[in-house]
């Protein structure tokens, strides 16, 4: 599994504070100039983002298989496209993104089984840091209905799976080389993000 160097990815189940945790780091690095940042997202704001987007608030119905396949033209997109992912960090900007392939992997992998999920993301370089924002599901749920609208994952049979399967993933990336951080999202939001800053700041790209 190949790494990007400088990349940085938040984990998590719907809930878990992987936006928020985002934003919160966006703000912080407003009074940063060293290293440049590069805040981003999956499904992207791109065209096909914004279909993944309203599938996924259930404005058009799409099979599981259309999604893993649309999911993953949007990642290619935002990893190869022009001031992509690749691209920035490459040049050595800090690029931090809510959710990247492991979603795939986890989500889709739940509805389509392991193999399709698999084949259309293998190919997808890995990020030198991986935080997986873990919280019961229970809680983080508490937290969904708090928003203007639901989704179609947001039911806790189906994130009870989720948190699973994350949790038995993240040893395959450990096993790959990438640096893998596990922190209890149920605590409060800046808690939470205190402790992500003392993870980001040990990566290489602080100390050149």
């Amino acid at each position: 599994m190949d790494i990007i160097p400088n990349f940085a990815v938040f984990e998590g189940g719907d809930g878990s504070g992987t936006t928020t945790q985002l934003s919160t780091l966006s703000e912080r690095f407003k009074n940063i100039k060293n290293p440049a940042f590069f805040p981003t997202f999956e499904p992207t704001d791109g065209l096909i983002g914004k279909v993944i987007r309203a599938a996924l608030k259930k404005e058009i119905p799409l099979k599981p298989e259309t999604l893993a396949l649309l999911f993953a033209a949007d990642r290619n997109e935002h990893l190869h496209g022009p001031d992509g992912i690749l691209e920035r960090a490459n040049r050595g900007e800090l690029v931090v993104s809510d959710r990247y392939v492991l979603s795939s992997l986890v989500y889709q992998g739940i509805e389509c089984g392991g193999e399709l999920p698999y084949s259309l993301n293998s190919r997808f370089p890995a990020p030198e840091l991986l935080i997986f924002l873990d919280v019961e599901p229970e809680t983080a749920l508490r937290r969904v209905k708090d928003r203007t609208s639901s989704e179609i994952y947001d039911y806790l049979e189906f994130q009870t799976l989720v948190r699973e399967k994350y949790l038995s993933s993240l040893e395959m990336y450990r096993g790959a080389g990438v640096r893998v951080e596990v922190i209890d999202a149920s605590k409060n939001v800046q808690e939470v993000a205190d402790h992500v800053w003392s993870i980001l700041c040990q990566m290489p790209i602080f100390n050149q």
